[in-house]
């Protein structure tokens, strides 16, 4: 593997761990909301990141590195910890459950931004990191809007 492209890799291999995050955190919000409207908001998010932890995956293929993704990342996993606090201790508050969303979202974008930046990325690698960030951005928007509703 060319040193140039570890970095890259690496960076794909955070986006697959912070896809896998999000897939599983809110699937957990999706079981945890009482809300219809919330759970089948949450449903779509986490068929949305099972998405694009496949097109990461074959981006990794594209650069030949694995693409196994077990146990998402440390950032992800901090998110889910402090997700899962936070339910346990609000008792499924839909609100406290968007707020821990939004916590993630924010935190995705941040990391897509970072990996956007690097000049290796091929023409196709960054329409698709531009879209899924398109997608997360447009996501992070309605749920923040759906918990100025819930806080009201």
């Amino acid at each position: 593997m060319e040193v140039r492209n570890e970095d890259l890799i690496d960076g794909l291999k955070h986006l697959l761990h912070i896809a896998n995050d999000g897939k599983e955190g809110y699937k957990t919000a999706a079981e945890d909301a009482d809300s219809a409207e919330l759970k089948a908001l949450f449903t779509t998010y986490s068929i949305q990141r099972s998405e694009f932890e496949m097109e990461l995956k074959s981006l990794l293929r594209q650069l030949g590195a694995d693409s196994d993704n077990e146990s998402g990342g440390p950032l992800g996993a901090i998110h889910r910890v402090w997700m899962d606090i936070k339910t346990a201790v609000t008792g499924n508050d839909n609100h406290a459950i968007l707020d821990a969303c939004i916590t993630g979202e924010k935190a995705a974008v941040e990391a897509y931004d970072k990996v956007l930046t690097d000049t290796n990325l091929s023409q196709e690698m960054r329409k698709t990191l531009s879209s899924q960030r398109s997608d997360i951005s447009e996501c992070l928007k309605n749920v923040q809007s759906l918990e100025q509703q819930y806080s009201s």
